[in-house]
């Protein structure tokens, strides 16, 4: 078969699908207020007021009063921060509780009896630089002591996991920056490189990997093609054969990489895309990327026999989404351009079929038919392959214009099985299409 130059138009996306995860920056703080009286029992208190505020700031902060049962409760406070909780209740004595952090679920505040005054801010603040306070909250119990530590445990690892969702997301960003300005430089190593950074700093999240992957995925199909191109007339077979190596290993490569792409994608979490169309654009764009190299392997004839299952799996899918008609019809004969080109007949005449009964006039499907057929009539001397396949390439060839890609291989070999073989061409009778259901 004859070799040509090929053209590619990929281009980057400078999109992130999705940020890091980061974990909330508020925790509630609750407990009870309880009454010690005279006699020494202990009651709940109904009504009391639970003011709670910072000491570092002078700021108003929110209150509660407590239910039947003596149950305070605030929704959400910041993390990191320390608080204190002032307690007051009609006939009995104010109190208040410093060094209160957001986390807290547990606390207990005993009061005893007294006028039921209330302590303003300003009296609480003062008490604490009059030396109250302590590390832990006074009056906690053995156990609210114990539950404090594995506050303070948990608070260090979202610190923790948030620096490093931080550090991975300027890894990602720079790297996605990085990676499109050498593609735009058609620096296709610079730019592969740079996405490979990028992708290892979170290889299976779905708000960034996709991303690099199908920007790496064209970067690598952009460097097949210049490999490609620069080597199609090499007249040093030893380094022709090495560089066609490479276009191989390129265009598999970008294959399993828009693969794994859509897999990502496919199984992406709740939250781990802001946006649902930034996902299926996404899709979309890994679906094409992958067509596009599948159909780049059969133009330079580099085709990775380990990727037929990959084809075979995303070019129904791409078909199914793509709204081209051309590029669709296009799609269509790419699994049986494969199979030819491995030189696997029989595989690729009854995908060629499969095209021509749908659409009897495709050209590309009727020349890989013909071509399909006739080597498979050599290989298995048989003479009604041979026909038919001498049948597909006239009907091509006098269809297709001149110049078109497989027209002079098809009247050349046409013209050899007259010769040889005896065998003319004749009328293809349309086979009878499918009905959609």
């Amino acid at each position: 078969m004859f070799k040509k130059f090929i053209l590619s138009a990929a281009m980057p996306l400078i999109i992130i699908l999705g940020a890091g995860i980061v974990s909330a920056q508020t925790a509630p703080v609750s407990g009870r207020v309880e009454l010690k009286k005279a006699d020494g029992t202990v009651v709940p208190v109904q009504g009391a007021l639970v003011e709670i505020f910072r000491t570092d700031i002078r700021a108003s902060g929110p209150a509660d009063k407590t239910d039947k049962k003596g149950v305070f409760n605030f929704a959400g406070l910041a993390l990191g921060a320390t608080y204190v909780i002032s307690v007051s209740a009609p006939g009995a004595a104010p109190q208040y509780l410093p060094n209160v952090k957001a986390g807290q679920t547990d606390i207990k505040i005993t009061l005893s009896e007294g006028d039921g005054r209330r302590l303003t801010p300003e009296e609480v603040r003062e008490a604490i630089a009059k030396g109250a306070g302590g590390d832990a909250p006074a009056g906690m119990t053995e156990e609210q002591k114990k539950a404090q530590a594995e506050y303070e445990k948990k608070i260090k690892e979202i610190k923790e996991k948030n620096a490093k969702i931080q550090q991975k997301t300027a890894i990602i960003e720079a790297a996605l920056r990085d990676g499109n300005s050498a593609f735009q430089a058609k620096n296709w190593d610079g730019a592969i490189a740079k996405y490979d950074e990028g992708i290892a700093a979170d290889p299976d999240f779905a708000g960034s990997a996709p991303v690099l992957m199908n920007n790496k995925g064209a970067a690598l199909r952009e460097r097949a093609v210049a490999t490609y191109n620069q080597n199609v007339k090499n007249p040093d077979p030893s380094a022709k054969v090495e560089a066609f190596r490479r276009v191989k290993e390129d265009l598999g490569t970008a294959a399993a990489t828009y693969g794994r792409s859509l897999e990502i994608l496919k199984n992406a979490q709740p939250g781990d895309i802001s946006d649902p169309k930034l996902r299926d654009s996404q899709m979309a764009a890994a679906l094409r990327g992958a067509a596009d190299t599948f159909r780049l392997m059969t133009l330079t004839e580099q085709v990775d026999e380990t990727k037929i299952e990959l084809a075979k799996a995303l070019l129904p899918e791409y078909i199914a989404t793509e709204t081209d008609p051309a590029r669709k019809a296009q799609a269509k004969v790419i699994l049986a351009d494969l199979y030819r080109i491995l030189g696997d007949s029989d595989k690729s005449i009854a995908e060629y079929r499969k095209v021509v009964e749908e659409m009897p006039d495709n050209l590309d499907a009727l020349a890989g038919l013909g071509l399909s057929l006739v080597n498979a009539g050599y290989i298995n001397n048989n003479k009604e392959q041979l026909q038919e396949g001498a049948n597909y390439l006239q009907k091509y060839a006098s269809a297709a214009p001149d110049g078109h890609k497989y027209k002079k291989d098809a009247l050349g070999l046409i013209q050899s099985l007259k010769d040889e073989q005896k065998i003319t061409p004749q009328k293809v009778t349309n086979p009878t299409r499918r009905r959609n259901n």
